[in-house]
């Protein structure tokens, strides 16, 4: 038996292709989908917004001022609580509902902006930046989770890289308040504690918003699954989604096993598929850094990049628009390296500093529509149903500790060995990471999770396993 000879929606798309959806053609996902993306706008604000707030959280803090110590614990203390918040985040998705993670995420960081905003001294900013953190954390795995089960799987893609566009978004935003802030008293506290604003509409609107139709249906609340269903497909089609999630809940319940952290690399098929959702997540880890280190313009960029990216995903596929993306950052990184390679100490030529802004252009232009969404979007869709959360929350963990090591090591790097040298070392990260995506990651277009999930046991267990031999074998270790 082959992926090919199963059907699913996919083969149901085949023969009736005048019943694809469209990312813009029913308004209720799309609807959902910007609500809960609100969570990318706050992950992608507080990542934008620090290095400015920071200038004037030194005026105010003559220790903080003094001490390179306290202005990294500040900036890193929030990728500490997002991966504490990412690790907890998958389980509470699992076993509380992803509706449920998400108004818990909205208040986490809520209350770490306020935090923030009336903090007294240096010490209560950083527990208000780790509370911040956790909420990002939570709200990194939640929501790729929660609009990836509600999507349609010829737009899934797209609709999930829109979580992604509004982190882009976010780092925009948070220049625009910057500057907007600069001339206002208490400059940094205005531009740290706005951001519960956001918070507090997305904890509003999802009061409104069901939770997952397929958490529902794993849960055996099937009226209520079934009734979310029917505001996303047409009679045909829901028949058609009701009957996968029949025949997955039918095999979890023959499997009559706890969901665990451990059968992630105890079970086959789970680690291979976590080997490529967090190798995925290693292979982006450095444009959050370079994020903090855009002009509004490129930041700008940066988001029109990822609007792109929403429109090629779900055309041109996860797996060739990585690999794309990737060589395109490897060329731009090159070019990176030898214009600070051919810079000279002294030198009146301008022409280099062209190059490293050319270079850099390059960079985010390739990387923004590719290793921007892909990596989120192939984690939201390749994990089996009970593992989604947990899985994802791990891979999502992967991602907050990468970028906590280039926030730490980037500019000691490149203080010891050259600025050339470092983004040398990093174009070979990527080469790296092409090999890892070519070897590892499947391609997931227009697949249903049913589809994604046969992909891992059939490179699992070989092209022949049948349901028989998964039972016998999936608590088995290899």
């Amino acid at each position: 038996m082959t992926l090919e000879s199963l059907p699913g929606s996919s083969g149901y798309l085949d023969l009736f292709p005048e019943r694809r959806m469209s990312y813009f053609s029913n308004p209720y996902v799309l609807g959902l989908t910007v609500i809960a993306g609100i969570g990318g706008l706050l992950f992608g604000y507080d990542t934008g917004v620090i290095s400015g707030a920071l200038l004037y959280i030194k005026d105010d803090f003559e220790i903080v001022r003094q001490s390179s110590f306290l202005q990294e614990t500040i900036v890193s203390m929030a990728l500490v609580g997002a991966m504490i918040g990412a690790a907890t985040g998958g389980w509470i998705n699992d076993a509380y509902g992803r509706k449920k993670a998400t108004l818990l995420a909205d208040v986490v960081f809520t209350a770490g902006a306020i935090v923030m905003a009336a903090a007294p001294d240096p010490y209560v900013l950083i527990l208000g930046r780790l509370l911040v953190g956790l909420g990002v954390g939570t709200a990194s795995v939640t929501a790729p989770v929660y609009i990836a089960e509600a999507s349609p799987s010829e737009v899934r893609g797209g609709l999930v890289s829109t979580n992604v566009l509004m982190i882009t978004g976010g780092q925009f935003l948070s220049y625009l308040v910057n500057l907007a802030f600069t001339q206002v008293r208490g400059t940094w506290r205005w531009m740290l504690g706005v951001s519960a604003v956001p918070a507090v509409i997305q904890f509003f609107l999802m009061l409104c918003l069901p939770e997952s139709p397929r958490w529902l249906f794993m849960k055996n609340e099937k009226d209520k699954a079934i009734a979310v269903l029917s505001k996303i497909y047409d009679i045909a089609r829901l028949e058609d989604e009701v009957d996968h999630l029949s025949a997955a809940l039918e095999e979890e319940q023959q499997r009559k096993r706890t969901v665990r952290y451990l059968d992630v690399f105890r079970t086959k098929e789970l680690r291979l598929a976590f080997l490529a959702g967090a190798g995925l997540q290693m292979a982006g880890f450095n444009s959050n850094q370079l994020a903090l280190l855009l002009s509004l313009i490129v930041a700008a960029m940066n988001a029109g990049g990822t609007v792109v990216g929403i429109y090629l995903i779900d055309h041109f596929g996860r797996k060739k628009l990585a690999l794309s993306s990737l060589s395109g950052v490897i060329v731009s990184l090159v070019i990176l390296a030898g214009a600070f390679f051919a810079e000279t100490p002294g030198s009146s030529n301008g022409i280099y500093g062209w190059l490293a802004v050319i270079g850099l252009a390059l960079y985010i232009a390739f990387f923004a529509p590719g290793m921007g969404p892909v990596p989120w979007t192939v984690n939201s869709e390749i994990y089996p149903e009970q593992y989604r959360g947990i899985c994802g929350g791990m891979s999502a963990t992967v991602n907050w500790i990468s970028n906590l090591i280039v926030a730490q090591t980037f500019l000691t790097i490149a203080e010891a060995l050259g600025t050339g040298v470092t983004f040398l070392i990093l174009a070979g990260i990527a080469l790296l990471a092409v090999v890892f995506v070519i070897v590892y990651v499947p391609e997931t277009k227009g697949l249903t999770f049913v589809e994604v999930e046969r992909i891992w046991k059939e490179r699992a267990w070989g092209s022949s396993y049948n349901t028989e031999s998964l039972l016998e074998h999936g608590n088995e270790s290899t």
